[in-house]
């Protein structure tokens, strides 16, 4: 026995019917960095191309919303050029009128900077005193601070390049126009040759249900948010009326205008009601009634009517919506602001079709 045992530590041990955890292959990093770096790629010429990239988007973005119009129209048998061309002269009339509608409180109130830095000091004197002892607190800490006691205004030198950075050149508009006329007079084409262009009847199927899903989606999306801004300015100007703040129409169609910006539209027309009450009414407390009143509105449009109303149409992840419009705004500025949920819902639509979810239980704990 004990010479049997001395023979087999040398031998080779059988395999183990274990399962080996899973290596990383050589191929499976090649692939990775590949795509790393198709998708760096693909957001650098994003950035770069911006002034083509941007208006043509955001008009194949518009134009798949605004198709179904044309499609309902095509049933009053008006040819589809005609109904594009009809569609887009309505949408800029409606963008005329919402522009000339704010653009009179907004140029009132920028020919009267100079004379609001008084005001808005003489107002904003209740901190002074915080600020004096944060600058005490400083000084506690060993941080060198000279500035004032006393409550100092932002500059306006950020006013010119602003407006240059939200103003689109004539070629862009002319580029955005043109894209959006042709497409939406050439969709039931530009889709058929999309579909037909894959190999076999699944491909084509699924290629059909991607595009029909994302035309509804879309329509659906822009019609709703469109009505609950219009509900939101209306709401927003009625409280500035009731609060005898100055301009209710032009401040309510602002509100609507910025609503389309998730998060950012909110909190900029919010600051904005801040800055004209504090310089329309004659108290503090009275300068803050609109502002919170337009916060109680805004919540509850955010938080309780459009996930009811568009939660049933698709529902949209709260991290998914922000990390969209961090990333949006940030490559394409205040439009891609506006673009980033129409995106991240054709991003999602495309995600269904192309990968169905299974039912699969997670393991117990």
């Amino acid at each position: 026995m004990h010479e049997r045992a001395i023979e087999t530590i040398g031998e080779p041990l059988p395999e183990s019917a274990t399962i080996s955890p899973p290596i990383i292959q050589r191929a499976e990093v090649v692939a990775f960095c590949l795509v790393a770096l198709l998708v760096l790629s693909v957001v650098a010429v994003l950035y770069v191309a911006r002034a083509f990239f941007l208006p043509v988007v955001t008009a194949v973005i518009l134009g798949t919303m605004l198709s179904p119009a044309a499609k309902r129209l095509e049933a009053f048998k008006v040819p589809r050029p005609v109904s594009a061309a009809l569609i887009v002269v309505l949408t800029w009339a409606a963008f005329v009128l919402m522009i000339g509608l704010i653009s009179v409180p907004v140029m009132d109130w920028f020919g009267k900077l100079p004379e609001l830095g008084p005001i808005l000091k003489d107002k904003l004197h209740v901190f002074d005193r915080p600020l004096a002892i944060w600058h005490q607190l400083q000084a506690l800490l060993g941080t060198p601070d000279t500035a004032e006691p006393s409550f100092q205004l932002p500059k306006v030198a950020w006013v010119q390049p602003t407006i240059e950075f939200l103003s689109p050149t004539f070629t862009e508009i002319l580029l955005f126009f043109a894209v959006l006329v042709l497409f939406i007079a050439s969709w039931p084409d530009l889709r058929r040759g999309l579909v037909m262009n894959f190999p076999n009847h699944e491909s084509r199927l699924r290629m059909l249900r991607i595009l029909n899903a994302i035309e509804t989606n879309l329509g659906g999306y822009l019609l709703t948010v469109t009505l609950i801004n219009a509900g939101l300015g209306i709401a927003t100007g009625l409280a500035c009326a009731f609060t005898h703040m100055p301009n209710p129409a032009g401040l309510g169609g602002l509100a609507a205008t910025l609503n389309f910006i998730p998060i950012i539209g909110p909190i900029l027309m919010f600051a904005i009601l801040l800055c004209v009450g504090l310089v329309a009414m004659p108290t503090l407390t009275g300068a803050l009634i609109a502002p919170l009143a337009f916060a109680v509105i805004a919540f509850t449009e955010g938080h309780f009517i459009t996930p009811t109303i568009i939660g049933r149409r698709l529902s949209l992840n709260a991290l998914a919506v922000f990390l969209a419009l961090a990333f949006w705004t940030w490559l394409w500025g205040p439009m891609g602001a506006f673009l980033s949920s129409p995106l991240l819902i054709v991003g999602l639509i495309v995600k269904e079709h192309m990968m169905p979810e299974r039912d699969q239980q997670l393991p117990n704990d």
